[in-house]
C-alpha cells in the first residue's frame, strides 16, 4: 500500500474505572476494538489504539481511604492489574495511560476555558444530595433508587442501566445513600453547567449526516433530541479526587468531563507532547477517530463528547461503535451464581484466543447483547477453531512432511483453483471487518476451511505418499497455503495462532493482507508446533467453581452460618484455625431496617474495648429491629470488613437455624460487652 493511500486512524475503547477488577464485560469491548485495530494495521494503515484507566471521583477517594493508602497509590496498582489482564487477552495497546495525568489536566482546563470563553458555561445554585451520616455531598453514583423513567430499582443517581435514561439524582425515586443506606437530605451549592442545548443543531447534523453512528443508535438519539437536551452539571464539591476547576474554590471537574479527554491525553502522552502530531488527529478531519463503547455510556459519547470537542476547538469523532452487554449462559453476569467472571480467573484456566474466537463469531455491528454459553463455546472452539482451522495445518505438517524432507512443491491446477476460491473472499472479509460485522467474517472463514479440508480429505496425502510422493507434496502445499490464507483472514481475531502458522511456514513476520497475492512454493517448512488444544470441560468447571468460591468469600458476611449452602458431611478444621476466630460478647445498642433489603437488619454492636461495629445481618425473618435493642449476643469480631451497597459490615452475628426459626446465640450466663469467648 502506498503512503498516499494509507489511512490515519486513532482508535479508543472505553476507560475501565479504577475501582474494581477487569471482568468479561471489559474484555468483550477490548477484544472487539483490538480486532478492528489489528485489521487496520494488517492493511498497512497508520492506526493507533489508545486507552487509559478512568481514575477520578469520590469512589476512588473512599476506596483508598479504606485501604489506608493515597488515591495515587491505589490507581497506580489497579492500572497495572488492568493492563496485565487486558493484555492477557492479546489486546495490543499503543498506549494504556491514566486520566490522572498532567496531559489530561492541561487539556481539561484548556477545553473548559474555551467553552467558558465562548459562553457555553453557566453557573447556578442547585439543591444537592447530602448525607448527614457520612458528612459529604453525594456523587450521583453514591445515590441509588428507582429509575423515574422505567421504574427499574437499584439504579444509580445519574443514569439507568436498564433504559439508558439520564436524569438528576433528585428525580430518583426512593433514593438512599449507597454508603450507609440512609435517605439523603438536600443542601444548596453553586454548580457549573455545560450548556448542551447550545449544540443541538450541530449534534443533530452530526447524528443525521454520514455514518458517525449506526441506525439503531440514531433512533435512540432522536428520542433524546425530542425530549430536549439538558444542561450538564460538570462540577462536584470537595472532598473529591480529581482536577480543580480553574478560578473556583473547592470545585472539581466531574469525572465524566475529564474521562473522555483521557483519550486525548493518552495520545498526547504517546506522541511525547508533540502538538502538531496530536492536532493531526484531533483537529484534522482527513484523519479518523473511532470510539468503541458499550450502550450504557451512549449518551455521554454521542451527545456530551462531540459537543465538548466542538466547543473546545477540536473535531468530532468519525465513528462511535456501540456494542451490547455480555451475558453468561443466558443470564446477566451474577456474582451469586459464580458467572461474574473476572479476566484473571478466565486466563488462569482457559486460552485467551478461544474467547477471542468465540466472541468474534457473535459480534455484529449492532447493540444486541451477546451470550457466552460455555456448552456452545466448547463446541464452537473444538469444531471450528481446532477441528477446522488448526486441523488443516496439523494433519499435513507433521509426519507426512517429514517424509517429504519438509519441503513444499507447487500447487497443481486443481489446487490453484481451491486457493483462488479462498482468495476471492478477500473483498467481502475486508468489508465485514471494516463494518465490525465479525460474525460474517467467522462464518466465511469456517466455510473456506471446510472447502480446504474437503480437498485434503478427498486426496488423502497420507495415502498418496505411499505410491506418489510428489502428488502428496502438491496436496500438502495447497493445504498449507490455504492455512496461510486463513491465518491472514483470521489474524485480527487470532494473532498468536496466525503467527504460529507463519513460523511453521518459515515466515518471520506477522500475517498481513498484502501476503494474499502470492503462494508459498518450494520452501522448507519448520517442525510443527502445537497451535492450540481443544477445550476441556474440566477446565471450564474449575474456572467456574473457583470463581464461585472466590465470589462467595468476597461477599459481605451478613447472614448466619445456617444460611450457607448445605453440604454432605462436615468440614474439619484444626484448633489453630479455630483460634483465629475472635468470638466476643456484643450488646446491640442500635437496630433498624435496611431500605430496599427485605431480609436485612442493620445493627450497631457495643464490643467493649473493641468499640462499636456496624453489622448488616440477614435475620429479619425472625427478628424485628425493635426486638433487638439491648440484646446481648455472640459475634465474630475480627471479620474483615465487607462493603455492601448499603454500607460496610464489620462483624458477624452467630445464629442457628434459618428463616423464621433462626435463633441468635446468646451467652448462657451474664457477660459484658467485649468479653472474649473461649
Amino acid at each position: 500500500m502506498s503512503s498516499e493511500s494509507k489511512r490515519k486512524i486513532l482508535v479508543t475503547s472505553a476507560l475501565p474505572y479504577a475501582n474494581g477488577p477487569i471482568h468479561l464485560g471489559h474484555v468483550l469491548e477490548a477484544i472487539q476494538t483490538d480486532i478492528y485495530v489489528r485489521y487496520q494495521k494488517s492493511l498497512g494503515n497508520e492506526c493507533y489504539f489508545f486507552c487509559a484507566d478512568d481514575t477520578h471521583g469520590t469512589p476512588i477517594m473512599l476506596a483508598a481511604r479504606k485501604e489506608g493508602i493515597s488515591p495515587e497509590e491505589l490507581i497506580d496498582r489497579v492500572r497495572a492489574e488492568h493492563y496485565r489482564d487486558l493484555s492477557g487477552f492479546l489486546v495490543e495497546y499503543d498506549n494504556y495511560y491514566t486520566t490522572n495525568s498532567e496531559e489530561n489536566r492541561i487539556l481539561s482546563e484548556e477545553i473548559y476555558l474555551s467553552l467558558k470563553g465562548k459562553g457555553h458555561i453557566a453557573e447556578r445554585e442547585i439543591e444537592q444530595a447530602y448525607c448527614d451520616t457520612d458528612k459529604m455531598f453525594l456523587p450521583d453514583r453514591f445515590i441509588k433508587g428507582t429509575c423515574p423513567n422505567c421504574g427499574t430499582q437499584d439504579q444509580y443517581g445519574d443514569s439507568c442501566e436498564n433504559c439508558g435514561a439520564t436524569y438528576s439524582p433528585k428525580d430518583l425515586k426512593d433514593s438512599h445513600c449507597s454508603l450507609c443506606g440512609n435517605p439523603p437530605v438536600s443542601r444548596n451549592s453553586k454548580h457549573i453547567f455545560f450548556k448542551l442545548g447550545d449544540f443541538e443543531s450541530y449534534l443533530s447534523d452530526w447524528v443525521e449526516k454520514g455514518s458517525h453512528v449506526a441506525e439503531g443508535v440514531r433512533k435512540k438519539l432522536k428520542e433524546w433530541f425530542e425530549a430536549g437536551l439538558q444542561d450538564w452539571d460538570i462540577s462536584r464539591d470537595g472532598p473529591y479526587f480529581g482536577f480543580k476547576i480553574p478560578g473556583e474554590i473547592e470545585k472539581y471537574f466531574y469525572v465524566w468531563l475529564d474521562a473522555p479527554i483521557g483519550y486525548m491525553a493518552s495520545s498526547l502522552n504517546y506522541f511525547k507532547g508533540d502538538r502538531k502530531k496530536f492536532d493531526s488527529f484531533w483537529k484534522d478531519k482527513k484523519t479518523e477517530i473511532s470510539h468503541f463503547i458499550g450502550k450504557d455510556i451512549l449518551y455521554f459519547h454521542t451527545l456530551f463528547w462531540p459537543a465538548t470537542l466542538e466547543g473546545g476547538g477540536y473535531r468530532s469523532p468519525t465513528q462511535v461503535h456501540v456494542h451490547g452487554f455480555i451475558t453468561v449462559n443466558g443470564e446477566k453476569m451474577s456474582k451469586s451464581r459464580g458467572t461474574f467472571i473476572k479476566a484473571e480467573g478466565y486466563l488462569k484456566h482457559l486460552d485467551p484466543e478461544h474467547l477471542r474466537f468465540y466472541l468474534a463469531g457473535k459480534l455484529g455491528p449492532g447493540m444486541d447483547d451477546l451470550d457466552l454459553s460455555f456448552d456452545d463455546y466448547t463446541a464452537k472452539v473444538n469444531s471450528d477453531f481446532v477441528g477446522n482451522f488448526v486441523n488443516l495445518v496439523s494433519r499435513v505438517a507433521t509426519s507426512i512432511l517429514d517424509k517429504l524432507d519438509r519441503t513444499l512443491g507447487t500447487p497443481d491446477a486443481e489446487g490453484k483453483k481451491i486457493l483462488d476460491e479462498l482468495r476471492s473472499s478477500e473483498s467481502k472479509i475486508r468489508e465485514w471487518y471494516e463494518t465490525r460485522n465479525y460474525t460474517r467474517v467467522m462464518k466465511e472463514c469456517s466455510r473456506l476451511g471446510d472447502i480446504a479440508n474437503k480437498y485434503v480429505n478427498d486426496l488423502a496425502p497420507w495415502i498418496q505418499i505411499k505410491s506418489d510422493a510428489e502428488a502428496a507434496r502438491k496436496t500438502v502445499t495447497v493445504a498449507l497455503n490455504a492455512a496461510r490464507i486463513l491465518s491472514i483472514y483470521l489474524y485480527p481475531v487470532l494473532p498468536r495462532s496466525g503467527e504460529k502458522v507463519y513460523q511453521i511456514l518459515g515466515l518471520n513476520k506477522k500475517p498481513e493482507f498484502a501476503d494474499l497475492s502470492s503462494d508459498l512454493e518450494k520452501t522448507k517448512v519448520s517442525a510443527y508446533e502445537m497451535i492450540t488444544k481443544r477445550v476441556e470441560e474440566k477446565s471450564i468447571q474449575a474456572m467456574l467453581e473457583e470463581n464461585t468460591l472466590e465470589t462467595k468469600s468476597a461477599q459481605p458476611t451478613t447472614t448466619t452460618p445456617a444460611a450457607a449452602p448445605k453440604t454432605e458431611g462436615v468440614l474439619e478444621i484444626s484448633i489453630e484455625d479455630l483460634s483465629k476466630v475472635d468470638l466476643r460478647v456484643g450488646k446491640i445498642i442500635e437496630a433498624g431496617p435496611v431500605e430496599g433489603a427485605d431480609k436485612l437488619v442493620q445493627v450497631k454492636l457495643d464490643l467493649g474495648s473493641l468499640g462499636t461495629k456496624n453489622v448488616f445481618a440477614g435475620i429479619k425473618a425472625s427478628y424485628q429491629p425493635q426486638d433487638l435493642l439491648g440484646l446481648t449476643i455472640v459475634a465474630v469480631a475480627n471479620l474483615k470488613p465487607r462493603k455492601m451497597k448499603f454500607g460496610v459490615s464489620e462483624a458477624m452475628l452467630l445464629a442457628s437455624g434459618e428463616g423464621e426459626s433462626l435463633s441468635l446465640f446468646v451467652p448462657h450466663r451474664a457477660a459484658n460487652p467485649g468479653d472474649k469467648l473461649k
